[in-house]
């Protein structure tokens, strides 16, 4: 009988850093003063959030009508900004949840920091529905509180369910966040600088003792919640798909939306991951605790996401061609040879035709490579949503009423904004907690767990 060898698989760490070392790296950014460096990056992050903001003002003030929204296209970079947030989002939860509950270890470097982008993306998406509106003073009607005039919100309405299912997720992503930070914070507490870092340490630890009986109830609960998030990392996107899905508009009226969003979300949100991970790994010198293998395994994830993004854009046309049914025939054709083809091949291009130089493992291991292919991956699905909501809305059932949408300076100007407000949280969340969860990397270092190599 031959014994297999486990030399041959990735390696989780790099090396066999002790376990001291391990917490003293990932708790030494909280303890030391950031560098010029840092508020060079922070100065330019809260300059975009800024543009963002004066963006935000000139619509508050003069309407929305400062937005390239015409007639027809009454669903702009808005809508397409909250979709393309979402989907970053969408990440964090996979990486967390349903890695850990396939007992995939490598996850352990990334998952903290995919767990706090899932929050930043959600809340820079939800600004967006807001302003959408047109009236974010009265968002709060979008609740279902009761109120004086008996009015309840339109429970049929695809945009109400986005209000339910990406709160809910905000709610679950962040309990399970803070739960896995529970053990750290104890960490945290023991080697705090300062008087007011140990209270504030204290406090969120919620009493760790780091004993046996406080890990069982951890182990437990971070289990429960990992299951309980699962699901959600299908049903939001898969709501947000309901959005266009449930509407009788040609392209957009079609059942593989919901598979296919999920699929475009997990895509964006694992090359979004991948990109800002390689700065930190770099920053931090964290190359032993993020090692190349585990970028790798992102790249074959983007590949694999990427073929079925591919695979639901061709049965698009196949099922439109198939259907018989003229107006979607033509909605399709539109896309890709009419005024918007520019942008249709730009989508394409970059999440089909680009993510398969992943096939190449030089490529696939080489960082300046998959930072590049990672970056083409997040600007082709900024242009499938763009595609997705403004070609079908721009040629419509009526002729009469086609009009070409542009977006305006204003449109462009809260894009960047929304990229500087995600920038300035992680940014901020670097020197406020650890990127990496220190018990989970301890974990698999080696050494951690009893060996019985006799059997």
């Amino acid at each position: 009988m031959s014994s297999v060898d486990y030399s041959q698989e990735p390696s989780v760490l790099e090396g066999k850093p002790p376990l001291r070392k391990i917490e003293d790296d990932i708790i030494k950014p909280l303890n030391t003063k950031p560098d010029k460096k840092y508020y060079i990056a922070l100065a330019f992050t809260l300059t975009l959030a800024f543009i963002g903001a004066i963006g935000l003002g000139y619509s508050f003030y003069y309407g929305t009508g400062m937005w390239g929204n015409n007639n027809p296209v009454g669903w702009g970079l808005p809508i397409v900004n909250f979709v393309f947030w979402v989907g970053i989002g969408h990440a964090g939860t996979l990486i967390s949840a349903i890695l850990f509950l396939f007992r995939q270890k490598w996850r352990t470097g990334i998952a903290r920091f995919a767990e706090g982008m899932t929050i930043f993306a959600v809340l820079t998406a939800g600004i967006f529905p807001v302003i959408h509106t047109g009236r974010p003073w009265i968002a709060h009607y979008l609740l279902p509180l009761p109120n004086q005039h008996s009015l309840w919100v339109n429970f049929t309405s695809p945009l109400l369910w986005d209000v339910f299912a990406v709160s809910t997720y905000l709610t679950v992503s962040a309990i399970f966040w803070y739960v896995g930070l529970i053990p750290d914070f104890g960490a945290l507490r023991e080697k705090a600088t300062t008087k007011v870092k140990k209270i504030i340490y204290s406090v969120f630890s919620l009493g760790w003792r780091n004993s046996n009986r406080h890990w069982q109830h951890y182990e437990m609960v971070y289990l429960i919640l990992a299951g309980f998030a699962t699901p959600l990392v299908l049903s939001v996107h898969t709501i947000v798909s309901f959005d266009f899905a449930v509407s009788i508009l040609p392209g957009w009226h079609t059942t593989i939306f919901p598979p296919y969003f999920v699929a475009g979300a997990v895509f964006s949100g694992f090359a979004m991951v991948q990109n800002v991970l390689i700065f930190i790994r770099k920053i931090f010198n964290y190359e032993y605790i993020i090692p190349i293998d585990t970028l790798e395994r992102m790249n074959k994830i983007i590949l694999l996401t990427s073929m079925m993004v591919g695979y639901a854009y061709s049965m698009e046309f196949f099922i439109a061609w198939y259907s018989g049914v003229q107006p979607e025939q033509f909605a399709f054709i539109n896309r890709a040879f009419g005024p918007y083809a520019w942008a249709y091949w730009i989508m394409v291009s970059c999440n089909v035709i680009f993510p398969q130089l992943f096939w190449i493992k030089k490529i696939r291991r080489s960082v300046p490579y998959m930072f590049a292919i990672a970056v083409f991956v997040n600007v082709g699905m900024w242009f499938e949503r763009f595609v997705i909501t403004v070609t079908s809305l721009s040629r419509d059932y009526l002729p009469s009423s086609w009009a070409y949408y542009t977006p305006t300076l204003t449109d462009m100007a809260i894009l960047l904004g929304s990229f500087g407000l995600f920038f300035t949280f992680l940014l901020l969340f670097t020197k406020g907690l650890p990127v990496v969860s220190i018990a989970e990397v301890k974990a698999v270092a080696d050494g951690a767990q009893p060996s019985h190599k006799d059997h």
